[in-house]
């Protein structure tokens, strides 16, 4: 998985400000929001022809709300971005949420992320509040909490 890092540099450099490390790995399989159970987290891969891992998502279920899912992170590889993998993999999220009986899906995409924020959008999300003060690493963003109806 370290390689589909390297191959998604410029996302981890926004993010925060460092390059992908094993430590970058590690946090994916680890984190989750606050209060909520690692365990019911969805942790997911997708891969194309000849196995190669292109995009990661990570969604919690019950957070903020009960019914709300969570999506922590889609990402792209660089090389795969405007393909449409962001919405296959973004239905299929949908379908996992809708099957738990969540009602809200949410996001929280990075103020500089101008290009993730524009799919969200396009994906029908809307703003629900901007948080500022964010820290990643080594930076500081406002990063804007969206939703979509399930």
């Amino acid at each position: 998985m370290r390689d589909f890092y390297d191959r998604a540099t410029d996302f981890v450099m926004l993010e925060s400000g460092t390059v992908p490390s094993d430590a970058t790995v590690a946090e994916f399989f680890a984190d989750c929001p606050p209060g909520s159970d690692l365990a019911a987290s969805y942790k997911l891969g997708m891969f194309i022809s000849g196995g190669a891992l292109v995009a990661i998502a990570d969604m919690a279920f019950g957070y903020p709300e009960t019914d709300d899912a969570y999506i922590g992170l889609l990402l792209i590889d660089q090389n795969c971005r405007g393909m449409g993998l962001g919405r296959i993999f973004l239905d299929h999220l949908t379908a996992a949420a809708r099957a738990r009986n969540m009602t809200r899906l949410l996001i929280a995409v990075l103020d500089e992320n101008t290009r993730g924020r524009a799919f969200w959008e396009r994906e029908g999300f809307r703003l629900l509040q901007s948080i500022p003060d964010f820290k990643a690493g080594r930076k500081t963003h406002v990063v804007h909490r969206m939703w979509r109806q399930l």
